[in-house]
């Protein structure tokens, strides 16, 4: 479970927008990539506060959605791995709350560039797609994988989303990005629970020509569960998660397949989104604010 060289500057270029400045890697000190109102969103600066965001995910894919923890996560009441040292950790923050920030952080998403990728040995979600061919089609370009997403049950509101995608955007022109990749999730392990969503994804948002990617063939579950004709597009969408329907929005495609995750208890499908591909729309919405943060 989870939660994309040409190079960085000409496709900006071909949507409108300037030139990025700075390499690879520089974040101002801070780490503050956006602000909605009371709401805040920046890298995590220590490992306090990674810690901090490890314990929102348990809270969220443990105590909530009844992932099984392993003894350490248990016994931490975190939610850890090895690639957590080598990602940037995007965490949502509430001005208001009482304490100090690691008390206020309420939602939190991981990142992993080419260069935390290489330090690994490979990307987080090649576990369960053959992302290997697609990176291989697009070896000029940088790929961002996102994971872990989550947001404390108060706060899944569309404001919150915003505020994500505006750290995101921020992120990706700040690290050069050209694709954002990575594992969305439908909850529970029977996908037949979400014939018509994942259907829907399966027959009419494939990625396709040098962006397919395919679940690996011994985790691969079928998305086209129903007809394409009985598909209703209506209740399809109205049935995905939010993370799924606001990817779609921004223009992303998905993987063919989908892999059921036994230890999170959870289908995950495979989203494709070149920054490029994003439409102008969502980028004068997302990037009017995100713009000063990318600087």
């Amino acid at each position: 479970m989870q939660g994309m060289a040409l190079n960085g500057t000409a496709f900006l270029e071909d949507v409108g927008q300037p030139p990025l400045s700075g390499n690879p890697g520089e974040i101002a000190e801070d780490g503050l990539l956006g602000r909605i109102g009371p709401l805040q969103v920046r890298l995590a600066r220590d490992e306090r506060e990674i810690a901090a965001a490890q314990t929102i995910r348990f809270r969220v894919f443990y105590d909530e959605m009844g992932a099984r923890p392993s003894g350490e996560a248990a016994l931490q009441d975190r939610d850890s791995d090895g690639f957590d040292s080598v990602c940037d950790h995007l965490l949502v923050i509430d001005s208001t709350l009482p304490g100090d920030d690691m008390d206020r952080i309420v939602g939190t998403y991981r990142l992993l560039t080419p260069e935390g990728a290489g330090r690994m040995g490979r990307f987080y979600s090649q576990d369960e797609f053959a992302i290997e061919g697609l990176m291989a089609r697009h070896a000029g370009r940088r790929f961002l994988e996102l994971g872990r997403s989550c947001v404390l049950p108060p706060y899944r509101t569309k404001r919150t989303i915003e505020l994500l995608w505006q750290g995101i955007w921020a992120y990706c022109r700040r690290m050069r990005i050209d694709v954002m990749m990575g594992c969305a999730s439908f909850p529970g392990i029977v996908p037949a629970a979400h014939a018509e969503a994942l259907s829907f994804l399966g027959h009419f948002c494939q990625a396709e020509g040098d962006w397919h990617v395919r679940a690996v063939a011994s985790r691969f579950a079928p998305m086209d569960l129903m007809p394409k004709e009985a598909v209703q597009a209506r209740s399809a969408l109205t049935a995905m998660p939010p993370l799924v329907k606001g990817y779609l929005r921004l223009g992303a495609r998905f993987g063919e397949g989908c892999v059921i995750d036994h230890d999170f208890g959870t289908t995950d499908v495979f989203v494709v989104l070149p920054v490029e591909a994003i439409s102008d729309r969502y980028i004068n919405y997302y990037g009017a604010d995100a713009q000063r943060f990318a600087a």
